[in-house]
């Protein structure tokens, strides 16, 4: 049984991440910190590799104390914070100290898998309006991608470290928390839009992503990265007249200015980070979300790894919804 290292383990995606560690006989090992919560864990067969990523030397005794993992996923980052300079000290400096703890303890894995975004390249071009290309040059446009991109780089240059790098879009289903704020607005009638109804998006349900995660991981390939979707392209009127059906109610549909929106992202991030806690809107979120072209090329996925999603938008928004519901969430 091979070990696996899972950072991150006990978020949106890591707890699926784990989740399918255990379906694949993997013996499993959540990265968390002790404050972290284990909602999604309580499996028994999860082993705890409880420890900060900010302090290398911990790491390092850490990794010493225990066997060689054979393989790792790092999942684990920050996607908004009142700390503009938290962005590279989480996202970049602590998958540094990752790597090097794992090399300085002559313990790297079989293959390491570096959970980025596809924030690291940045929106696609909006007036060829072309998917995003793995030949394209990387342009992020937010602090969160540049972070991600930074740690990228770091790992591409790594001697005898066999990894590959990963690049979800947008990430939807159970337990996530920004496209869940989507839905409780338009079951309350509020339909909203920035600029255009005709943005076009791209999304990866995340049981499709971690099914393709353990692909990548299981495969011989090493030293790539990939853009990972559903191999389809919407526009957010798509996404939104999926939800109505699903919730099976009307709205009232508003398309608010982009200069308004700033605004509001501007206030929102000021007041929020006051009381101490960063908002889901806010100026770098803003500069995603208005974005109006994240569609990406994920054909290497179908030629690497012949990957073919089973879930479509309205198939993942569909079981999303049916699961919130029962948990009473909407």
């Amino acid at each position: 049984m091979k070990k696996i290292l899972i950072t991150g383990a006990s978020g949106f995606i890591g707890s699926f991440l784990t989740e399918e560690a255990l379906k694949r006989k993997y013996e499993v090992y959540a990265g968390v910190r002790s404050t972290s919560s284990r909602k999604y864990l309580s499996d028994t067969r999860i082993k705890f590799f409880e420890t900060e990523l900010s302090d290398k030397e911990v790491l390092k005794q850490k990794l010493r104390e225990s066997e060689k993992f054979d393989c790792v996923i790092h999942n684990a980052g920050i996607t908004k914070t009142c700390k503009k300079e938290e962005f590279d000290t989480v996202n970049f400096q602590y998958t540094k100290n990752l790597c090097d703890a794992l090399a300085e303890t002559n313990t790297p894995p079989e293959k390491f898998i570096y959970i980025s975004s596809l924030d690291a390249y940045g929106p696609g071009n909006e007036k060829t309006m072309q998917p995003i290309k793995i030949t394209d040059k990387p342009t992020p446009v937010t602090l969160y991608g540049k972070s991600k991109l930074k740690a990228e780089n770091y790992i591409k240059k790594l001697q005898n470290f066999p990894h590959i790098i990963i690049r979800p879009t947008g990430v939807y289903g159970p337990r996530e928390k920004d496209y869940y704020l989507a839905y409780k607005s338009i079951k309350n009638g509020l339909e909203t839009y920035i600029g255009t109804k005709k943005q076009i998006v791209s999304f990866i349900y995340v049981k499709d992503l971690v099914r393709l995660i353990f692909d990548a991981l299981e495969s011989d390939i090493s030293g790539k990265s990939y853009f990972v979707s559903d191999l389809r392209k919407y526009t957010t009127e798509e996404f939104n007249k999926i939800v109505k059906k699903e919730l099976k109610v009307k709205t009232l549909q508003i398309v608010f200015p982009k200069k308004f929106v700033k605004i509001l992202a501007y206030i929102s991030g000021k007041i929020s980070c006051i009381l101490g806690k960063p908002a889901t809107l806010n100026p770098e979120k803003f500069k995603i979300i208005s974005a109006a072209n994240w569609q990406c090329d994920s054909s290497d996925l179908v030629k690497d790894f012949s990957f073919k999603p089973e879930y479509d938008l309205e198939k993942g928004i569909k079981e999303t919804i049916s699961l919130y519901k029962k948990n009473n969430l909407l």
